[in-house]
């Protein structure tokens, strides 16, 4: 179904009965990313879930958004569906809306879902070496005969390294905004139950900042899947949603 928010058109799935959860999904990813866990989920609960602007059937914001302009866009989506979530559930980007926002006190819900999420700053020393292999990377495309892939190559070693940049193409820019926000003053805030969901093997956002966020929100605990990565949803869809029906009910 399509939706306007914010003077933007976006697209959203409103699936099941019972209980509302509202599930935001990672950059540059969708709504799809949710579909095996929605599938096991939506026999015993409304699953919702919304294309944040710029990424699946959303249209991209004109102007360089931060990430208060997603909440407010999460917030404004909520007041026009009407519906009051029970449990706001975030997958990396996702999860770094939902602590913005219920730290903030701008989102409501009972209980939240954080899995992998993002919102821990990269500390300087592991900035500085990120820049330097990319860098060192960089200059490797350019050799004979790597220059023709060169595209492909960059993109391969940026996700080895755990970046979103290079995939962000228009929305560099936005992705520069929201990633410089540290986020843990705001996940002390956070009174609400909460179940924080990890890959052991996670690089983009690694299971030590899992147990930081968990460490920082007072009610919470935390769960980790071992053999998974970044992608525990597509990963573990029976596991994750295993876990998230313990936590809700």
């Amino acid at each position: 179904m399509k939706i306007l928010i914010n003077d933007l058109v976006t697209e959203y799935k409103d699936e099941g009965n019972g209980l509302v959860l509202l599930m935001l999904h990672g950059w540059w990813r969708d709504i799809s990313d949710f579909d095996g866990i929605t599938e096991i989920l939506k026999n015993s609960y409304r699953i919702v879930r919304v294309n944040l602007p710029g990424f699946g059937g959303a249209q991209r914001p004109q102007k360089t958004w931060n990430l208060n302009d997603y909440v407010d866009f999460v917030k404004n989506f909520i007041e026009k569906l009407e519906i009051n979530p029970n449990v706001l559930i975030g997958h990396s980007f996702g999860g770094r809306i939902i602590i913005k926002g219920i730290g903030e006190s701008k989102l409501r819900a009972e209980k939240i879902i954080l899995i992998s999420a993002a919102g821990v700053k990269m500390n300087v020393f592991r900035k500085m070496v990120f820049q330097f292999l990319a860098k060192i990377g960089d200059i490797v495309s350019y050799i004979p005969p790597l220059i023709f892939i060169r595209r492909k190559l960059k993109n391969k070693f940026y996700k080895i390294i755990g970046s979103d940049y290079l995939e962000s193409g228009n929305m560099k820019e936005i992705f520069k905004a929201v990633v410089e926000e540290n986020l843990t003053i705001f996940a002390k805030q956070i009174k609400k139950e909460t179940l924080l969901i990890w890959g052991d093997k996670d690089i983009q956002t690694p299971l030590k900042d899992g147990k930081l966020l968990h460490s920082l929100i007072q009610n919470s605990k935390i769960e980790i899947i071992e053999n998974t990565g970044h992608f525990v949803c597509l990963e573990e869809p029976q596991k994750v949603a295993n876990l998230i029906k313990d936590f809700v009910r």
